[in-house]
């Protein structure tokens, strides 16, 4: 009996909280045992109203399965401190909940040698931005958009950036998913704009991809050995 009780208990899947779908206040927003890492305001509904877009983070570390690859064959347990993107649209005097993701953002122990990978959220023009940073000597920045376009989080565009810290070498592709094009810029990331070449294709790709079934950074491979 001791036996089965620890297996279950071990098996059992961390339950991400249920949050207010309504508050006309931000702190009422935030459950039990969360903690806000990033927020930001700006209207990104078009109707002229400060929207509300925040990072969590649990108070303490759990196990949890992270996709690394194909999400669907290649996910690693971890234990790490879980996280949620929440967007809360501002209607009158309420905010409305519109999004909350539980596996998009990264964790703490996701950016390798460099720590927290983590470098912010933004609203511009309507449009949501996350960005990310990771590796040790080799390093990666990863910068991600999303409109709200016919009720869904769609991916307008994104830039990943590889490059070695010490030598420069860069390799810096650049994603607009609106234009259906994709920019190379090879050369150093120290000479952004001097010796550096550029190319520049045809995006190809089946459909749009929205925070719903994009469930991590790196699990995209939207071209061929080019991930997002």
């Amino acid at each position: 009996m001791l036996l089965l009780t620890g297996s279950f208990a071990y098996a059992q899947k961390f339950n991400f909280p249920k949050l207010l779908t309504q508050s006309d206040k931000v702190s009422n927003l935030v459950p039990k045992n969360w903690k806000v890492l990033d927020s930001a305001y700006g209207d990104l509904n078009h109707d002229k109203q400060q929207d509300l877009v925040l990072i969590l983070e649990y108070h303490q570390a759990v196990d949890e399965d992270r996709a690394y690859g194909n999400y669907e064959i290649e996910l690693i347990r971890e234990t790490q401190k879980p996280r949620m993107l929440v967007v809360y649209f501002k209607t009158g005097n309420k905010y409305r909940l519109a999004l909350q993701n539980n596996d998009f953002i990264l964790r703490s122990e996701e950016g390798g040698k460099m720590g927290e990978p983590l470098r912010g959220l933004s609203i511009e023009e309507n449009k949501l931005t996350l960005s990310f940073e990771g590796g040790n000597e080799w390093r990666w920045k990863l910068n991600y958009q999303f409109e709200y376009l016919q009720k869904q989080w769609n991916l307008v565009t994104a830039n990943n950036v590889y490059y070695n810290k010490d030598s420069g070498e860069m390799v810096d592709k650049q994603y607009d998913f609106v234009d259906r094009t994709i920019k190379t810029v090879v050369g150093s990331i120290f000479k952004r704009n001097i010796s550096n070449e550029t190319e520049e294709d045809i995006l190809v790709f089946s459909q749009p991809r929205t925070l719903s079934d994009f469930k991590k950074p790196w699990t995209w491979e939207v071209t061929k050995d080019n991930y997002l």
